[in-house]
């Protein structure tokens, strides 16, 4: 349970509508939590000049970046090298990761290479059906061909819109599991999905916590929801609320 709490974050696209980090910062302290996923809504990846300050906001406040991403990877060396460069910097161990299909092999290679040399883990989000990253059977081809540089991050929510149980790609990608995006939808008659509260969705909680207890999961538990954004904290702490009874 207190690992739990301990590796508890949120994802700063929940926050997408206020860009400064100083304001973002405060809404993580209010949130109760001291740790977030950064994502390119608050920093450009690419603009080494502005890593300092950004991640002098957080450290400031007392958060720690955990991770950040989701990242794309197209096998551009140069720019995926500022990536890690921004994770060396922060302390963080974790990239959430998108890759470009057309160019996958080189995109694996160079991350590898990169996760090797920054000592990182690459994590694959599962972007829904409609993406060829939410398919269980490509996950399994890509674990079975990197190396455990390259593993999951979860999305509990983008799961279900792929058809697939996330409690069911925990079991599957357990030794790949690297971390969890913390999302709950709803669907449409038409299987449009809908942002709700966590545990307010379709996704059991009580049967996620369990498995994730039944594997030792230490890895960073990422709350993300994308409704009401130009005011989520009311939500997002209706979420942690309904995840920390679960625990």
């Amino acid at each position: 349970m207190n690992s739990f709490l301990d590796n508890l974050a949120v994802q700063s696209y929940c926050f997408r509508n206020f860009k400064d980090n100083k304001i973002v910062a405060k809404m993580v302290k209010e949130l109760g939590l001291n740790k977030i996923e950064l994502c390119g809504v608050h920093i450009d990846f690419l603009d080494v000049s502005k890593f300092k300050d950004v991640i002098s906001i957080y450290k400031d406040e007392g958060i720690d970046i955990v991770s950040i991403g989701v990242q794309y990877f197209s096998g551009n060396e140069e720019n995926e090298r500022k990536y890690f460069e921004f994770v060396k910097m922060c302390g963080a161990k974790y990239i959430g990761a998108d890759f470009d299909i057309n160019k996958i092999f080189d995109c694996f290679k160079i991350g590898e290479k990169f996760a090797d040399e920054y000592d990182v883990k690459i994590a694959i989000h599962n972007h829904g059906g409609y993406h060829w990253l939410g398919n269980i059977q490509t996950l399994d081809y890509i674990f079975k061909n990197t190396s455990d540089r390259i593993g999951l991050c979860l999305d509990t929510a983008w799961a279900l819109d792929a058809g697939i149980d996330p409690v069911r790609m925990i079991d599957l990608f357990k030794d790949r599991l690297y971390s969890l995006h913390l999302k709950d939808f709803i669907f449409e008659r038409n299987g449009k999905p809908i942002d709700v509260v966590l545990g307010q969705g379709n996704i059991s909680l009580e049967q996620l916590t369990g498995k994730l207890k039944e594997i030792n999961f230490h890895g960073p538990l990422i709350i993300e929801y994308e409704g009401e954004p130009e005011n989520p904290i009311v939500s997002i702490k209706k979420g942690i609320e309904n995840f920390k009874k679960c625990i």
